[in-house]
């Protein structure tokens, strides 16, 4: 097995990937391992397995940043990057089409239609998202009420990031004083901390490239969990904090992320060009892709000690648990933004049950939605 790639093949693998690889962040790695393990042997599955699990003990896009340690592993820091941004890339420039095109046309009814039929889908697709992810992060009754308390505390108002903080610091002292990790006496105990901190309401300011930035780098440094997360900070940050963008708007730019390939994280290449134009595109990319290559490059060293410390496995548990209240949240207010009237119920319910029963690919969804929201505009 050879220890060395040119960088120009890494590029052309990541451009391919990049371009092809529909079905969000579990078909992207799927994907990978076919490539660098299977077909290439870059790597052995255990190599694999080994930063697959890296990318979930730090914040941002995990298939984006295996496609970083893929390219550090193979070339060194230029493999770090021509494997990070050859992944982005395609989907970014497809995305940027697409954004151009919706400040350009859309206010078309054909346009409208198209995405009331995408709609209904995305929310089926993240609500097995959430599904999926939950089924693997609630395994303990103290988990469980640590993710009722903290969809209570999002609900309520709690900003985003304390959510988070406060789900890892009570786990952490759930399983020191419960050596078991159930914890749920100690987590029972924590409404009154969650009532803290609540929000409030403050001014928004003007739209500028440097807000953007700082907007979505704080996104991509402190996001665990999935890139369906995602929505959750673009709605506290962008709709109730701000005010850049509608309800609407931020639901057409998550049918756009879901309708084409790539990391779900180039949503941010829409909403840029749609507050601040191709300087916005650029701005809001590099903001939200730029922590998880400082982090890839930083957490290489420390990975293996921090799988082993019961401590940082606690901390990880409680964010990823708090993640998905702050993802169950969102998603019902997107679903009273998407499901408007009988025909966008029947949508969503079937998109849902071909997603659940029948693992159907949610690309292929996504297209028949916008084509079924077409052809309801005929009539």
């Amino acid at each position: 097995m050879s220890t060395r790639t040119p960088p120009g093949e890494l590029a052309r693998l990541f451009l391919k990937l990049g371009t092809i690889a529909f079905g969000g962040p579990a078909a992207h790695i799927a994907m990978m391992e076919d490539e660098v393990v299977g077909r290439r042997r870059w790597l052995t599955r255990e190599a694999f397995l080994d930063y697959l699990g890296a990318t979930n003990l730090i914040p941002g896009p995990n298939s984006t940043e295996l496609a970083i340690h893929i390219g550090k592993a193979r070339a060194g820091w230029p493999g770090l990057i021509v494997a990070g941004t050859c992944f982005i890339l395609p989907a970014t420039i497809i995305v940027g089409v697409i954004a151009w095109a919706y400040v350009r046309f859309g206010s078309l009814p054909e346009v409208d239609w198209l995405l009331y039929g995408v709609k209904p889908v995305v929310i089926a697709v993240v609500a097995q998202a959430l599904w999926r992810l939950g089924r693997t992060a609630l395994k303990s009754r103290g988990l469980m009420v640590l993710g009722v308390l903290s969809i209570v505390a999002a609900a309520l108002g709690m900003h985003e990031l304390l959510v988070l903080l406060l789900g890892a610091l009570l786990v952490v002292v759930a399983r020191k004083a419960r050596p078991d990790g159930s914890g749920a006496a100690m987590l029972s105990c924590a409404p009154g901390i969650l009532w803290t901190g609540v929000a409030q309401a403050v001014t928004a300011p003007a739209v500028s490239l440097w807000g953007l930035f700082a907007v979505f780098a704080k996104t991509g440094a402190v996001l665990f969990g999935s890139g369906y997360v995602l929505l959750a900070f673009l709605r506290a940050d962008l709709v109730q904090r701000f005010g850049w963008l509608t309800e609407q708007q931020l639901l057409d730019a998550i049918a756009i992320g879901q309708v084409t390939p790539g990391p779900v994280f180039t949503t941010a290449t829409f909403i840029g060009y749609v507050l601040g134009g191709p300087s916005g595109a650029l701005i809001a990319t590099l903001g939200i892709f730029l922590p998880a290559f400082v982090f890839v490059a930083l957490s290489g060293p420390i990975v293996p000690r921090m799988r082993r410390s019961p401590t940082a496995g606690a901390m990880l548990d409680g964010v990823n648990v708090a993640s998905l209240a702050l993802m169950a949240v969102v998603t019902f207010h997107l679903a009273r933004a998407a499901v408007v009237d009988a025909m966008s119920l029947t949508i969503a319910l079937a998109s849902a049950i071909l997603l659940f029963r029948f693992r159907v690919n949610s690309a292929w969804l996504v297209l028949g939605g916008a084509a079924g929201g077409l052809l309801v505009s005929r009539f």
